[in-house]
């Protein structure tokens, strides 16, 4: 996600342990950074309970210290003594907490804030096989999105609970504010109509279609800006005009200012393993910052602008997208969807956990 768990607290890989430990729990969080850094030990205030964080890194010594971080987490496991694992962030943690829980004698959880077979970790031999087994023997599995929780059901047939979990966000900071103030502080226009969109601008994401759509828009209308921050694709270059604005990649807290700055959000998604089946962080994001949106129909869109269906774009469709954008320019319609905070989303889950080492 283009964040660190640790650092920027970021997501569902921080919220879950940090809200569990808020119930009263005591957490520890285990991570394996495949890019070299310090080794991390803090200790997070989360009262009632306790969360503690380790991140080792795999270094210079890639194989040996990779072939070695099973053995040495499950004696820092045996130390701290679990009552239940949850495994997620992508495939080889997955299948590690599978591991580590038939060694302890603990149940486990896995969470899939995404299809991992979308993944690229997925086209290494016998990645998917590996998954798919971790995933049907876990006593409970968390996905992000009801398709998601249909797929895992269906195709790897799991044989503990599922529950469809979608990420949520920081409603302190996602949220309405002064349009005028927040373009100020972005050195946006003030006046212009813009649209754009904010995450990683990736080909496979989706994002080419709404700079194709680009195309389209600024041609038809002289007033409109595209707006755009995230990191950037490699092998797609940035629209070159002088109505883009490229803001680089933004911390959340700006993230928010960006879509109360913004007229229309674009919400991109392609019609892959990975966009059937994700839940798009940044449309709920959207959403609580009350920003009308273009959303590709894909996935979990359809469902969450049931009510609101003229915000969706056909997908990969340059000429749909940009028509959605005009119509939402022009007579803007803002989709109520009930976004819940991550202390209801995981206080809803916790029961289920705490079942599971009763049994």
């Amino acid at each position: 996600m283009n964040k660190d768990v640790i650092l920027d607290r970021y997501a569902r890989l921080y919220e879950i342990p940090f809200q569990l430990a808020k119930l009263g729990h005591t957490v520890g969080g285990f991570c394996l950074s495949y890019q070299r850094h310090d080794r991390i030990k803090e200790s997070h205030d989360a009262l009632p309970g306790r969360l503690h964080w380790e991140s080792r890194s795999l270094g210079r010594l890639l194989l040996p210290n990779l072939l070695s971080y099973p053995h040495t987490l499950l004696h820092h496991l045996r130390d701290f003594a679990p009552d239940l694992l949850i495994g997620a962030s992508d495939i080889p943690h997955v299948v590690l907490s599978a591991w580590l829980s038939r060694q302890l004698k603990v149940p486990y959880v896995v969470d899939l804030y995404d299809n991992f077979e979308g993944f690229g970790q997925a086209r290494m031999p016998g990645m998917v096989p590996a998954l798919r087994k971790a995933v049907r023997n876990a006593s409970l599995v968390t996905t992000t999105s009801a398709p998601l929780k249909e797929f895992v059901a269906t195709v790897y047939h799991a044989r503990g609970q599922i529950i469809s979990m979608p990420s949520t966000v920081d409603k302190s900071i996602f949220r309405p504010m002064d349009r005028m103030a927040c373009r100020m502080s972005l050195g946006l226009p003030a006046n212009a109509p813009l649209i754009g969109t904010a995450g990683g601008l990736y080909r496979d994401k989706g994002v080419e279609t709404l700079y194709e759509a680009w195309k389209i828009i600024k041609e038809r209308r002289s007033d409109v800006r595209l707006v755009l921050a995230g990191p950037v694709d490699t092998n797609l270059a940035l629209p070159l005009d002088d109505r883009v604005h490229y803001l680089g990649s933004l911390p959340h807290t700006r993230t928010a200012e960006l879509f109360n700055a913004l007229d229309v959000g674009a919400i991109c998604i392609r019609d892959t393993p990975f966009g059937r089946y994700c839940f798009p962080q940044k449309a709920y994001e959207m959403f609580a910052c009350g920003l009308p949106v273009a959303a590709a129909c894909v996935g979990v869109m359809p469902d969450l602008l049931a009510q609101t269906p003229s915000c969706l774009y056909q997908v990969d469709s340059p000429e749909s997208l940009a028509n959605v954008l005009f119509a939402q320019l022009e007579s803007p319609v803002t989709a109520v969807v009930a976004v819940d905070d991550w202390k209801k989303l995981i206080g809803s889950v916790e029961p289920k956990l705490v079942e599971l080492v009763r049994h």
